[in-house]
Parts: C-alpha cells; sequence; structure tokens
C-alpha cells in the first residue's frame, strides 16, 4: 500500500491501485465544511460548531463553536482551533 494525494485528498491505494475505505473519512470531513459538526474529545469533553477547516493532522477550525456541559448547558467559545491529537470522535451534526 501506499498514499497518493490527489486534489486534496489522501487515499492510501491497495496493490490493485484502488482506493481502500481509508478515504471515507476524508470524504465524510470534506462534505462538512460550511456544516455543524459535534466533536467529542480526550477528558469527555464535546464541542459544537460549524466545521471551517482540517487539516492532514486533524486539527479542525470551527467557528461559532460552544462547549456542551455535563448538564446539558452549553458555553460558548467563538471561533476555536483543536489540536488532531485531541480529537475521538468528528460526527455530522444534521
Amino acid at each position: 500500500m501506499w498514499i497518493k494525494v490527489k486534489s486534496g485528498l489522501v487515499a492510501i491505494l491497495d496493490s490493485n491501485g484502488g482506493v481502500s475505505m481509508s478515504d471515507a473519512p476524508i470524504r465524510l470531513l470534506e462534505e462538512s465544511l460550511g456544516k455543524i459538526v459535534l466533536v467529542k474529545l480526550k477528558g469527555d469533553r464535546r464541542i459544537r460548531g460549524r466545521l471551517e477547516g482540517y487539516d492532514q493532522h486533524m486539527n479542525l477550525f470551527l467557528e461559532d463553536a460552544e462547549e456542551i456541559l455535563s448538564n446539558n448547558e452549553t458555553r460558548s467559545l467563538g471561533p476555536i482551533i483543536l489540536r488532531g491529537d485531541n480529537v475521538v470522535i468528528i460526527s455530522p451534526a444534521g
């Protein structure tokens, strides 16, 4: 297997040159740009916001972000960058 970069997407090709399922997460992120996502972080923290960008390390840039507290109240955070090392789950909210 090897990595090929095409149209800004990274895909792992199998020995026959076919694209493996590993491009599905990148495709989902690409489709989620400009939309609301829910991000679960290490330490059981949850952040919701509009995904405006990401990079190969899964660092995420969210606008209008808010933290969802344990009592389901929210705390406004505004624009933030989440470090990919801390991300456990990214889920489209809609």
